[in-house]
């Protein structure tokens, strides 16, 4: 009776540790709607509105403008208060902005409520990442953040099922209205569970290491470009995908939701996968370099070899095979990528890691759809847009392989 009562409170902890991230599961899925309605509204709101190609690649860039600035703030933010209030704060704000987007009218006023979409959105990445270097250990990062990158994955394929359906039927304002206000509901059980993690959890470390020591560490550096390579793939998948099908593969709304989702549920699956293999390995004796690097590695040179040729090959059923391999194999890279930057910055700098890690990186959430745009606007075609998608997967999977050295903790000066 003794020992059971003494092993209560850790057991108490393990299912509050694995629900609170059931939660963050179910926000970075609604993350990810609610930044990619516009990819999946696009066409008709430029119908709409009047937009060429190159100024609906702005406003589907405009997203990142802020969201890669306000990063850094982001992350000091969590890493000085408490990482759950920061991030409600974050999310409540995020969710009202996108319904506010169902209420606009013009090209200025989007822009501006994309501009607002972002920098609120720029709480998620280093709040998890803080939460799950807190919590979870070595050998259960990749399971956590494998789990955590497939719901980021399923976002934008249940948006563009659920967002092309609404779509259909009510046109696009629906879409923001509904999905904006959906979302606010998962702020109340969040608010009610998430602080009781603070009772059972070891304290957080509040400060750490400032911003310029993370900048002098070479591995950091590796982070920060590896994840520009692999984000401008990936958001390139987000912001255009939905229009590469529609524009150029001629697919019909309903098509495009369904067929188009696809390859967001491969990279899902991937990501699992990566998640679950990466961590058995290490569970079995496998040293956290050879494996986060074998994964992240053979992930992205895998992907790059094959999304290319989808956008060659004049077959629709091949074409849409070879994206959906091709995002498996993303799958791979991106549910261990975070694990490096958790294990690197340890929990007392985890916050400002990711946060600067995330402030670069997603530049390529400027850049991929704004190149995007005007390849397509003066090339009448995505072939270039699918080149330059395979030679910054080849950058990134070249970042990691190089420049980081071990995947070990810092030891951070006092």
């Amino acid at each position: 009776m003794a020992s059971a009562t003494a092993l209560s409170p850790a057991r108490t902890a393990t299912r509050l540790k694995w629900l609170v991230l059931c939660l963050l599961m179910v926000s970075v899925c609604i993350n990810y709607i609610d930044r990619g309605n516009l990819s999946v509204a696009g066409v008709e709101v430029s119908k709409e509105l009047g937009l060429h190609p190159s100024q609906l690649g702005i406003l589907l860039s405009a997203f990142f403008w802020t969201y890669a600035i306000f990063q850094v703030v982001s992350g000091w933010l969590i890493d000085r208060f408490d990482v759950v209030w920061v991030f409600a704060i974050g999310y409540f704000i995020w969710s009202g902005t996108t319904a506010l987007t169902g209420l606009l009218s013009g090209y200025a006023a989007l822009l501006l409520v994309r501009l607002a979409l972002g920098a609120s959105e720029s709480v998620a990445y280093p709040s998890y990442s803080k939460i799950i270097a807190l919590g979870f250990a070595e050998d259960q990062r990749g399971r956590a953040n494998g789990l955590m990158d497939a719901a980021s994955k399923l976002g934008p394929a249940l948006g563009m099922i659920v967002g092309g359906t609404i779509l259909a039927h009510w046109g696009w304002r629906a879409v923001f209205l509904s999905i904006g206000l959906a979302s606010m509901l998962w702020v109340a059980p969040w608010c009610f569970v998430a602080p009781r993690l603070r009772t059972h959890a070891r304290p957080e470390l509040r400060g750490g290491p400032g911003i310029l020591a993370i900048l002098r560490r070479r591995d950091a550096w590796g982070t920060f470009i590896g994840l520009f390579g692999g984000n401008y793939a990936w958001y390139f998948m987000i912001t255009w995908i939905p229009g590469y099908l529609r524009m150029e593969r001629h697919y019909s709304i309903q098509a495009m939701s369904l067929l188009g989702s696809l390859p967001f549920f491969c990279v899902a699956g991937g990501a699992l996968t990566g998640g679950w293999l990466s961590d058995g390995w290490i569970r079995r004796g496998g040293s956290a370099t050879v494996v986060r690097k074998t994964f992240i590695g053979g992930g992205l040179l895998l992907s790059a070899a094959l999304i290319l040729p989808s956008a060659i090959v004049r077959d629709p059923v091949s074409a849409m095979v070879l994206l959906s391999v091709g995002s498996f194999c993303y799958g791979l890279y991106s549910a261990n990528l975070c694990t490096i930057t958790q294990t690197l910055a340890g929990p007392a700098a985890a916050g400002k890691w990711t946060g600067l890690q995330n402030g670069i990186g997603n530049l390529a959430g400027i850049a991929a759809p704004s190149i995007t745009g005007f390849i397509v606007e003066y090339t009448h075609s995505f072939y270039f847009a699918f080149l330059w998608v395979s030679v910054a997967l080849i950058v990134s999977a070249l970042s990691f392989l190089v420049i980081v050295k071990r995947v070990e903790p810092v030891v951070w000066d006092a």
